[in-house]
């Protein structure tokens, strides 16, 4: 918006001009007198511009505080950004992690006898590892913290998960003189990202219910997974209930992580359906959604 005093060429105020909106946030008034007001209509513009990253009000935290995460990593309210030709990333990333995690899971639940996770080094590399890595860089580019702090440090973790278990690879577990220590070791490294998602699962409090499901049941697993190293059973391996148990969580955050994968795709150009994802009540979508809601009721 050019920055012009609020006058036509008669020196006379033009039509409206009581209703100008005076940024309180511009420092132009100091520079020779020479003010810069928006019609209440142009602020408001400007604020809806703000929260897609431009406009003159785009440093500005208009809303107060800061969300945990933009939308783009939270299916249900994923909007385009204005000028930037990037797609949703989230489904990408969250069906790399599904995958990979299902076929995991199932093997740490003895699936048809199947116990060793030889094949899940494959997948771990490229899909739920690269792929979901790749998906955490474009959740960057989209302006959403959460969605590359959560992918990136996934796929990372994918990608740490088969250089431990690569079978003559990079010899890791060989390297251990004691088979206890390497069990002790990969118990705390489970226990590691227990933590990091616990702290992920704080930031989807006020997000969607479907949402607070994934990070919730992958908490449990990576908790009962370490649990299950660390607590070994009489033979010294790893507690086989315990790490069943790891296992069926995996198992429900990665059909949970399928559903708001599809959640993000789905949409009126390539579905019959929408895929409800059930906003909390207290979040800001819930609360909007209420408010809409009470607002048809009294008409």
């Amino acid at each position: 918006m050019a920055t012009t005093a609020n006058t036509d060429h008669t020196g006379n105020h033009p039509p409206g001009a009581e209703k100008m909106y005076q940024d309180p946030n511009s420092t132009a008034n100091t520079n020779g007198g020479i003010g810069r007001q928006m019609t209440h209509e142009e602020h408001q513009a400007a604020v809806v511009a703000s929260k897609y990253g431009y406009g003159p009000l785009a440093h500005v935290n208009t809303d107060g505080r800061l969300p945990a995460f933009g939308g783009e990593f939270q299916p249900g309210l994923y909007k385009g950004v204005k000028d930037r030709k990037f797609a949703n990333p989230a489904p990408l990333g969250l069906s790399a992690f599904a995958l990979t995690t299902f076929v995991l899971s199932l093997i740490n639940m003895n699936t048809r006898g199947v116990g060793h996770p030889n094949l899940v080094v494959g997948l771990a590399f490229g899909y739920g590892g690269l792929v979901q890595l790749l998906a955490g860089m474009w959740e960057m580019a989209v302006g959403n913290t959460f969605g590359a702090t959560a992918l990136s440090s996934y796929g990372g973790f994918w990608l740490s998960f088969a250089i431990i278990l690569t079978p003559g690879g990079f010899a890791i577990e060989e390297a251990y003189t004691n088979m206890t220590d390497f069990l002790d070791a990969f118990g705390f490294f489970l226990m590691g990202w227990f933590i990091f998602t616990t702290i992920l699962l704080l930031c989807t409090l006020r997000s969607t219910i479907a949402f607070f499901f994934l990070f919730f049941t992958l908490d449990l697993a990576f908790l009962l997974l370490g649990i299950g190293y660390l607590h070994r059973d009489a033979k010294g391996e790893p507690n086989p209930p315990v790490i069943k148990a790891g296992g069926f969580f995996g198992l429900l955050a990665a059909f949970a992580a399928w559903y708001n994968a599809i959640a993000g795709i789905a949409d009126n150009s390539n579905s019959f359906f929408i895929i409800p994802v059930a906003h909390f009540p207290w979040s800001v979508k819930g609360q909007t959604l209420r408010k809409e809601k009470s607002e048809r009721a009294t008409v």
